[in-house]
């Protein structure tokens, strides 16, 4: 009878005696008793190892600064960046469920790019890697800009066929900028085309694109890789084939712990953390990432959000962390606490967006912000007035889409969005793929709205009007030379460069520069005009003198005039007017545009025209009707097609081109109006 008595007492007393210790926190976790000092610690599955619980003091849970190395990989467009973050993962031991695994947005995995950048760690030889992964595409540049802020290195990946491109130049004067060290990695050497001297070509190309940017003696002192990220191997010295025991990362991942020095951090100062990176939980609310200045963060301190305004700091809001998450390969670990130098994700607060300080309450002072390039195009986003609107979609008000416009522009720092007149927005970005994806996601969320086309945003300084030049890179196969440049003339381009493509038979590569507004809508024609075989790049360059007005880069449009159904017989009349947009069986209406018109000027047409009937039945009275398969719009094509008195309507299962006045009469008076 005594001994489960004594038990049971002995249980209760462990019990209270637990809860109301400093391990009250952490009586649920596993204990490991230690022969040093002869007491129980609890045991941290983050980090596999047997710590103490921390304190203001006590920075046991905390990694070593020292053995911190906070690294991008940046590279121009298709280079490999995504497929070398898989194989790094894979080599330090994370589960990759697929190709591309940081790639975690659906349009992402769809188009095969790199929309936002993705911060994850991994571990090599006692040292904890923050890798994060850039896009490559020009308008996505604001996603570069806010992560150089966060990292002491960068690995350049360069393809040892193509060299530097227009991308390559804008990310390495970024990542030059803030003082990084980048690497050099020559991917896809394993390619016929790639020989040694090749590569000592692109290493020479790169170290004149470093001296151009205005590096500095340490920077220009940068090691050189060759790898295949396709087969999972880099290698510190030129080979193609590399032996069975070396095709791994090693050597990678050994240059980047020599090179990249640790970051410059102290533990006992005050907590600072820059936010970088923000997504929202529908169970923690908003997850605010960025890298630890100074300081020790914990579950449970008491923070604040600060952010500096012309009249001083000014304070955002106040409140506890209540989850502390780090990104270890392809999962979410939750830490209870982190250090100076490391890069992790908070939840606990509410109003802090992408630039503002979070600090300890008695600490007001800014960490200083990023500067982005300013955005280069508009477009009007507003309410869906056709007559098939609210057919399909759920968000229809004007109120919804500045909702959802507003909270993106939270997010995304290269976005500006200006409230406009009735129920409209004015969304500033860097392209029309980057607004593009914005359309295409709002589409899926069922959103319906209409969209103007893109407009240039111009500067005026001295009296004098300067546009948005961009740099182009094009190459095409020499057959399709002439076409592509007689286009270019037409939109303003001037050529800098022109030469055969090294290792290509028939490829020659032409450098030019051109308006931002002479591109628009031409990468669709391009793909046309070199049936499919060219590739054209284009990068923002800067602000320049206004090269006139363009010439004539589009023709007239066929004009709806019928409400209803569009019949296979209206349409077989109207196939020589032009090429058609539309096919039978789809609504049209008053001022939807269904075609292409063969002559520079507008003609309204009745696509919904049936046949009228008899009662006399004769084997030719009935004609089998043959149409040539349309031209269906997509987003971006639509986004580069549509001209100044235009309008896209956007629902979640349709896009239809439009005139911005449906009323013929209303058009014509418009249209003798002088235009800006």
């Amino acid at each position: 009878m005594v001994g489960p008595l004594l038990r049971s007492l002995c249980s209760a007393a462990a019990r209270k005696s637990l809860s109301s210790s400093s391990y009250s926190a952490n009586y649920r976790k596993p204990y490991v008793f230690s022969l040093a000092s002869g007491l129980a610690r609890p045991f941290s599955s983050s980090t596999g190892a047997a710590t103490f619980p921390s304190t203001a003091n006590d920075h046991a849970t905390v990694v070593d600064p020292s053995r911190l190395r906070n690294v991008a990989v940046i590279a121009h467009v298709d280079h490999g960046k995504t497929t070398l973050m898989d194989r790094l993962l894979r080599q330090c031991g994370a589960d990759i469920p697929h190709e591309r695994a940081l790639d975690s947005i659906s349009l992402e995995r769809e188009r095969g790019i790199t929309i936002s950048s993705k911060v994850t760690s991994i571990s090599w030889k006692e040292n904890e890697l923050n890798m994060v992964d850039t896009p490559g595409h020009a308008d996505f540049g604001g996603e570069v800009e806010r992560v150089m802020g966060m990292v002491e290195g960068a690995v350049l990946v360069v393809d040892a066929g193509e060299g530097p491109l227009a991308q390559t130049k804008f990310v390495l004067a970024k990542a030059l900028k803030y003082g990084i060290r980048p690497l050099l990695l020559l991917n896809k050497v394993d390619r016929p085309s790639v020989t040694e001297e090749r590569c000592s070509e692109v290493e020479s190309l790169v170290f004149d694109l470093f001296d151009n940017l205005g590096a500095t003696e340490e920077q220009l002192e940068f090691p050189v890789l060759y790898a295949s990220a396709k087969e999972g191997w880099a290698s510190s010295t030129y080979t193609k084939n590399p032996p069975e025991d070396a095709r791994n990362m090693s050597d990678l991942l050994n240059a980047i712990i020599s090179h990249v020095r640790p970051p410059t951090a102290t533990l006992d100062a005050p907590f600072q953390m820059l936010v970088s990176m923000m997504e929202k939980d529908n169970y923690v609310g908003r997850i605010l990432t960025g890298r630890i200045y100074s300081g020790i963060l914990q579950v449970g301190d008491r923070v604040h959000g600060i952010h500096a305004t012309d009249s001083g700091t000014a304070k955002t809001e106040e409140g506890k962390v209540v989850k502390l998450m780090k990104k270890k390969g392809t999962s979410i670990v939750s830490v209870d606490s982190a250090g100076a130098g490391d890069i992790v994700s908070m939840a606990g607060l509410t109003s802090p967006v992408i630039g503002h300080t979070i600090a300890n309450v008695g600490v007001m002072t800014a960490l200083p912000t990023v500067d982005l390039d300013p955005p280069t195009i508009s477009m009007t986003f507003g309410v869906n007035d056709s007559p098939l609107a609210g057919r399909d979609g759920t968000f229809l008000t004007g109120k919804q889409i500045g909702d959802r416009l507003m909270a993106e522009s939270e997010r995304n720092l290269a976005l500006n969005v200006l409230p406009g007149l009735s129920d409209s927005y004015e969304v500033q970005g860097r392209g029309e793929l980057q607004l593009g994806i914005l359309i295409e996601n709002m589409r899926r969320e069922n959103f319906e709205l209409s969209v103007s086309p893109p407009k240039v945003m111009y500067k005026i300084e001295k009296g004098q009007k300067l546009e948005p030049i961009e740099e182009v890179t094009v190459e095409v196969n020499e057959e399709h030379v002439g076409l592509v440049m007689e286009a270019l003339s037409h939109r303003r381009g001037e050529i800098t460069d022109m030469g055969p493509v090294p290792g290509s038979v028939g490829r020659t590569r032409v450098c030019l520069t051109c308006p931002s507004r002479g591109l628009v809508g031409y990468r669709s024609v391009f793909n046309s005009d070199t049936r499919g075989t060219g590739f054209m790049h284009r990068a923002f360059l800067s602000y320049e003198k206004y090269r006139g007005p363009l010439g004539n880069v589009r023709k007239g449009v066929l004009v709806s005039m019928g409400y209803g159904t569009i019949t296979s017989y209206a349409l077989m009349s109207l196939e020589p007017r032009g090429i058609l947009f539309v096919k039978p069986g789809m609504e049209a209406y008053d001022g939807m545009i269904i075609g292409e018109h063969s002559r520079d000027t507008d003609l309204d047409v009745n696509p919904v025209r049936s046949k009228e009937l008899t009662n006399i039945r004769a084997a030719s009275k009935d004609e089998n009707v043959k149409l040539t398969p349309p031209r269906l719009m997509s987003l971006e094509e639509a986004i580069g097609y549509v001209a100044s008195d235009e309008l896209i309507e956007v629902t979640p299962n349709a896009i239809r081109l439009r005139k911005r006045y449906l009323d013929v009469n209303k058009r014509k008076t418009m249209s003798k109006r002088p235009k800006d």
